[in-house]
């Protein structure tokens, strides 16, 4: 168990007992703790430390720790007046802060799109980070487009479709996303997107005052003919897509409607943000390069971030354009956060450069090429009624249609209550839905696990025995 859950539990069964007692009260010390709760020095030095800071306990250099005086009580603040003072919150905002929230114990949550910890490859990124950590590089001051390595690294990965002073490196994607749609798009003004489409998306968009206009998708991506006509009808200059395993639905862009769709986009005078955000999960095999690889114009800007394939706690992206847009991104960057943290950056550099990277990748694919065949397996089983789209060619996610008339809101209320938290479709889209639908991550539990769901799914959907 890691040392910080030991000592929050520690933390927890302490503080009780002293809230009982007088102030003053000098508690036992620090051996005799040890011995009565079985904890190491390490975690009941952080046990203090967070009574400390809950106003539990103070220190007497030299004397030992005592329970501390209880806080005068305070009469609640009156902030009523930050209703008035605040803007209207852009729509989709809390969509995205319910999808990242860590779960209530004992409940499966299925709603995440990243691999679970045990996915992850620990051994790897502690090895990484005890390097880095070490040198004075990873605390000091780095080049606000980032650091030199990790940029030849991402614009290696494109084959020459752009230059290493191209890319910018952000912390993750979403703050990747962010930086583009800003630096690209004037608060105000349309952007076509997908539908439907990834939350964090949306979000940034509208967060940058962008408009969202969808642009329907199928089972191979984006329409050409209906982004061309969207493109002429709303007069558009940036059109955000996932050719590569969409989240949600999983399609990717077949590779007959590419040179379309960047013809398109150079007709109209428009960029494509292209998020690659599973660039490193093909799990039937490889899917085509990127877009930016076929676009000698300059209108695609790739993202590309790591946390998918290795953490979500490593915070690493890299946006790769040319010309004005890669200067205008790389200020946008500064702007918001000056720089992306060297010591995360160094150990990206660490990872993607370690004889062990090469073999993660593969370990991940194969363990979600299991979990994704297990998840259709237990669905056909448990609910053969169920129009199930294509199985997902790669990826983190599933997208489900319910059947017509569904209350998928319903569904996902009753699936908490037995204990198993989804995705609900209608925030994926940007308008009305045409349907019923629930995002399930396979990437979140193993094999057991899933088939449980979606025995709890056949369960609670109307007409089927609960």
């Amino acid at each position: 168990m890691p040392e910080s859950s030991a000592a929050d539990r520690l933390a927890a069964a302490l503080a009780p007992e002293i809230r009982a007692l007088p102030a003053g009260t000098r508690l036992p010390s620090t051996r005799a703790l040890q011995a009565r709760y079985s904890a190491g020095p390490v975690t009941v030095q952080r046990a203090m430390a967070l009574l400390r800071a809950r106003g539990l306990v103070v220190t007497r250099p030299g004397e030992g720790v005592y329970a501390a005086a209880p806080a005068p009580a305070r009469a609640p603040a009156d902030l009523g007046w930050q209703a008035a003072a605040l803007a209207a919150q852009p729509a989709g905002a809390e969509d995205v802060e319910r999808m990242v929230a860590v779960p209530p114990p004992g409940v499966l949550s299925l709603t995440s799109s990243y691999p679970d910890r045990s996915l992850q490859p620990a051994g790897l990124l502690a090895a990484a980070a005890g390097r880095v950590a070490r040198r004075d590089s990873a605390w000091t001051r780095a080049d606000p487009a980032g650091v030199a390595e990790l940029r030849e690294l991402f614009a290696a990965e494109l084959d020459a479709a752009v230059r290493p002073d191209g890319i910018t490196v952000t912390p993750g994607g979403q703050a990747a996303l962010t930086t583009v749609l800003r630096a690209l798009g004037r608060p105000g003004s349309p952007v076509l997107i997908e539908s439907p489409t990834y939350l964090g998306t949306l979000a940034a968009a509208r967060a940058a005052g962008l408009v969202p206009v969808p642009v329907p998708v199928d089972a191979d991506g984006v329409r050409p003919d209906l982004l061309r006509s969207a493109l002429a009808r709303t007069g558009a200059t940036v059109v955000a897509c996932q050719p590569r395993h969409a989240n949600p639905t999983g399609a990717t862009l077949a590779a007959g409607r590419r040179e379309a769709v960047l013809a398109a986009a150079a007709d109209a005078g428009a960029f494509v943000v292209e998020d690659d955000w599973v660039r490193d999960l093909d799990l039937d095999g490889p899917t085509p390069p990127p877009l930016r690889c076929m676009d000698p114009g300059g209108h695609v800007v790739h993202i590309r971030s790591l946390s998918k394939p290795v953490a979500a706690g490593l915070r690493i992206a890299g946006v790769a354009a040319s010309g004005p847009a890669a200067a205008r991104i790389r200020q946008v960057a500064v702007s918001s956060g000056l720089f992306t943290a060297p010591l995360l950056q160094h150990t990206a550099v660490e990872v993607l450069t370690s004889a062990g990277w090469r073999r993660h990748l593969a370990g991940l694919r194969r363990t979600l090429r299991e979990r994704r065949d297990a998840l259709w397996a237990a669905l056909t089983r448990e609910l053969p009624g169920l129009a199930l789209p294509a199985r997902p060619g790669g990826g983190l996610t599933a997208w489900l249609p319910l059947p017509p008339g569904t209350d998928e809101a319903a569904v996902v209320a009753a699936l908490l209550a037995r204990g198993v938290a989804v995705a609900p479709g209608r925030p994926f889209f940007p308008a009305d839905p045409p349907g019923p639908h629930l995002r399930v991550s396979y990437a979140a539990a193993p094999p057991a696990d899933l088939a449980a769901a979606a025995a709890h799914l056949a369960a609670v959907l109307p007409g089927r025995p609960g």
